[in-house]
């Protein structure tokens, strides 16, 4: 099984490339929603706030790879093996932790501040930044759990910036094909 494990800062264009995979036939788990699902869990209201902290909280409580760890959970009760993308990855010992279950490949998808802004504003979710204080904030706080140092080390980059929407696709697919290749 090929793990598709997609790293950026919030609003880079992660979701818009793990959609795009789950059309070529990835089964595609979300980190945030397995944060979201633990906060609806906890009958907490699901705001950037609330899903920050509790983000944090499951890192100080079970180690920096919790949500990986979420995410496993969720794949033995679905015993799913099919070809899998992971979007949301914000430290390496995530990625360790899903190595457990399948190759993985770590793709970077980068955008500039002002791009990203526009795409998580644009997208209109309940966790969307209202101010750019708060957009500040949001990506101060993806810093602190290690997202840069998985960035830096991902095995592909991608910059989602001044290209469309199809040149993204694109350029993921070329590399994830590669991925296919070398782990059949």
């Amino acid at each position: 099984m090929l793990i598709v494990c997609l790293t950026g800062m919030p609003g880079a264009g992660k979701s818009t490339v793990a959609s795009f995979l789950k059309e070529k036939g990835f089964s595609v788990i979300t980190m945030g929603d397995a944060v979201r699902e633990e906060a609806k869990r906890q009958g907490l209201e699901p705001t950037d706030s609330n899903l920050g902290s509790m983000m944090i909280k499951l890192r100080q409580d079970l180690g920096q790879g919790a949500v990986a760890h979420l995410i496993l959970k969720k794949l033995e009760r679905d015993s799913n093996k099919s070809n899998l993308v992971i979007d949301g990855i914000r430290s390496i010992p995530e990625v360790e932790v899903l190595k457990k279950v399948g190759t993985v490949k770590l793709l970077a998808i980068h955008a500039s501040q002002d791009t990203r802004f526009k795409h998580l504003v644009d997208r209109k979710r309940s966790d969307a930044p209202t101010s750019s204080n708060e957009f500040a904030g949001r990506d101060k706080r993806e810093l602190s759990v290690g997202i840069s140092e998985a960035i830096a080390l991902a095995d592909e980059t991608i910059s989602n910036n001044e290209i469309t929407i199809d040149e993204l696709k694109e350029k993921a697919w070329a590399i994830v094909s590669e991925w296919l290749e070398e782990a059949s």
